[in-house]
């Protein structure tokens, strides 16, 4: 069974879009046999928060120096270009 990843979804307030967002990429990565634990905070709190995460997906500004795969939210709000923010969520994901 493939080992547990875990997401996490910044926004501005952790509450309407990172929800939008993490249901998403849960469904998705299920899908692709991906088992994941998704985390929702405030773009703020990502750095406190980033610690023990595999990737970051943030709908607003976070900084740039994480040191983790770091993508976009915005495609899941717009629907343009989300199957490819999926595609490179995944490949991050399987490393």
């Amino acid at each position: 069974m493939a080992q547990q990843k875990v997401v996490l979804v910044a926004c501005g307030t952790a509450v309407a879009t990172s929800t939008v967002v993490a249901l998403a990429i849960e469904e998705a990565m299920t899908e692709r046999g991906i088992p994941v634990t998704i985390r929702q905070c405030k773009a703020t709190e990502v750095r406190s928060m980033v610690a023990d995460v595999d990737v970051v997906v943030a709908t607003t500004p976070v900084p740039d120096d994480l040191g983790k795969p770091t993508f976009k939210g915005l495609p899941f709000l717009t629907g343009i270009g989300k199957a490819q923010v999926l595609d490179d969520i995944e490949k991050a994901l399987r490393g």
